[in-house]
């Protein structure tokens, strides 16, 4: 790809988000981020411009359809063009039986996962659309849930499954447009949210046990690869994961 190149990464204020802004902008990418803290953006963000690279840090509750429709208009707006969206943004609901998680747990992980993933999603598509050049390139983030549920985990895994429709369905409807899309399923990235796996989590057979990590550089390093892609060629699936998780295989 020639010339300037700008993506937009959700849930970009920590974890694989800020390390895939980051490694982003270290390939020559300019970044906005999006996230619900402003703190953590503006972080980012200096870190992003230390690099040399424009920056946005726009904050966004990803399934508030007039805060993504604002959040778009700022790209665009000082952007003027949108390459890459990261769809990446996510939220868990308390590992508790079925019969116990309330409907307000369920709905708001669905908004954010789902909902949000879609609106993002569509706000994107619809830029890209009428951009000049056109086209560009969606990746969602959409975990090892996509394929396979941990315990007591039904409104993260539902969501995730479901992202792997939307991911086909926008690859599908997106090539009239010359825009691709693609979905990465992560597994055991170490970050703030998933270090409590390092003193061990609850496995289908009822243990406890530790699950072996990856850095989340690594994930960051794949998204820039699918990114960098000419939207002629498209990931559709890529797994990444720890190499010895609990997740091919009986465990």
């Amino acid at each position: 790809m020639d010339g300037e190149r700008f993506a937009l990464v959700t849930g970009g204020g920590a974890g694989i988000g800020k390390a895939t802004a980051l490694a982003l902008a270290g390939a020559g990418w300019h970044v906005a981020i999006a996230a619900r803290r402003r703190d953590k953006l503006d972080e980012v963000a200096a870190e992003i411009m230390s690099l040399g690279r424009r920056a946005i840090a726009a904050p966004c509750d990803v399934g508030d359809p007039e805060a993504v429709k604002a959040l778009f208009a700022t790209v665009e707006r000082d952007f003027g063009r949108l390459d890459l969206l990261f769809n990446n943004a996510g939220a868990g609901a308390p590992a508790v039986p079925l019969d116990e998680l309330t409907f307000a747990q369920w709905k708001a992980v669905v908004a954010v996962n789902l909902d949000g993933a879609f609106l993002c999603a569509q706000a994107a598509f619809g830029l890209m659309k009428r951009q000049s050049p056109r086209g560009g390139r969606i990746i969602n983030n959409g975990s090892i849930s996509a394929h396979v549920p941990r315990p007591f985990s039904a409104p993260y895994t539902a969501t995730k499954h479901a992202i792997t429709g939307l991911t086909k369905s926008i690859a599908l409807d997106g090539r009239a447009h010359d825009i691709a899309c693609g979905q990465i399923d992560i597994g055991n990235a170490l970050t703030e949210i998933t270090f409590k796996m390092t003193q061990g989590v609850p496995q289908a057979d009822g243990r406890i046990a530790v699950e072996p990590m990856m850095d989340a550089e690594e994930v960051a390093a794949a998204v820039v690869h699918m990114a960098g892609l000419p939207l002629s060629t498209n990931v559709l699936t890529l797994t990444i994961m720890a190499t010895k998780m609990p997740f091919v295989g009986r465990g």
